[in-house]
């Protein structure tokens, strides 16, 4: 079984965590709508690049009635 020989100091130990930080998602503006949205991902009303790709669900609207 691995065992260390040495301890590692706290600032070995930082350096080897420096890379591991968690950056912000990128974040676009739909041309057709100003919604806010995650980079190359369909926005919440089923926009993508100015174009409606994903229609809104007629089925759900008509559950919800009876």
């Amino acid at each position: 079984m691995a065992v260390a020989k040495s301890r590692k100091s706290r600032s070995r130990r930082n350096m080897r965590r420096a890379h591991s930080a968690l950056t912000a998602a990128a974040l676009s503006v739909d041309m057709a709508t100003g919604q806010t949205h995650r980079r190359h991902h369909v926005g919440p009303d089923g926009y993508y690049r100015g174009r409606q790709v994903i229609a809104k669900n007629a089925v759900t609207e008509d559950e919800n009635e009876e």
